[in-house]
């Protein structure tokens, strides 16, 4: 098997599950953006409260990127397991390598608590 590029943390399933759901109701109630080439420019331009990384992307160099950038940024990010399962909350019958969160709408309260949720699992 070959060796991750980047180092990833563990994101349990109540957190991804969270994270999930309140990308599914930003993109009903608020804004969103997806796929790695519509992130890393939000992600660039600063305007992201919370991004989306799936784990099973190949290959990995696709969203390898991500997670450093959002570091550089200051910007929250967190895994999720499956591309269906991403692509599935931002509306997409297809998988997503990645999707962020620009506008929370309703689920601002969801974003704040998987954010602190992220803070004490990267501690």
């Amino acid at each position: 098997m070959a060796k991750p590029i980047f180092v990833r943390f563990d994101v349990p399933d109540d957190v991804e599950n969270k994270a999930l759901e309140a990308l599914e109701s930003a993109r009903d109630t608020g804004k969103i953006k997806k796929g790695t080439n519509e992130v890393t420019k939000a992600v660039e331009r600063g305007i992201v409260q919370l991004v989306l990384v799936s784990m099973d992307v190949q290959p990995e160099e696709i969203v390898a990127h991500i997670p450093p950038l959002c570091d550089e940024k200051g910007i929250p990010y967190v895994y999720v397991k499956r591309q269906t399962d991403l692509g599935a909350a931002s509306g997409l019958d297809v998988g997503s390598a990645a999707a962020a969160i620009i506008d929370a709408g309703k689920s601002k309260a969801l974003v704040d608590e998987v954010i602190e949720n992220l803070k004490k699992i990267r501690e």
